[in-house]
């Protein structure tokens, strides 16, 4: 069964690009992208479900992972 994957970020964090250079690079598909600046529901979930401000996080079926490398770590683990 997939798992449900949403990616918070905003463009212009060095680390969230980071996260997703690899995702593009990787051809990683299924990933849900939340940009927290252009949306702001996005913005208060991340807030709500996660407790804190904090981007790059990966949901993955509605639990937050952060800190970029975690990030690229678990989802080539995933996706191998």
């Amino acid at each position: 069964m997939a798992k449900q994957l949403e990616l918070y970020y905003y463009p212009e964090c060095p680390y969230c690009q980071r996260v997703l250079r690899a995702i593009a690079s990787n051809g990683y598909e299924g990933i849900v992208l939340k940009n927290i600046h252009a949306d702001a529901e996005a913005d208060a979930t991340l807030v709500r479900v996660g407790g804190k401000h904090q981007v790059p996080c990966l949901f993955i079926d509605g639990v937050p992972m952060y800190e970029s490398l975690d990030i690229i770590d678990w989802l080539a683990r995933e996706f191998a």
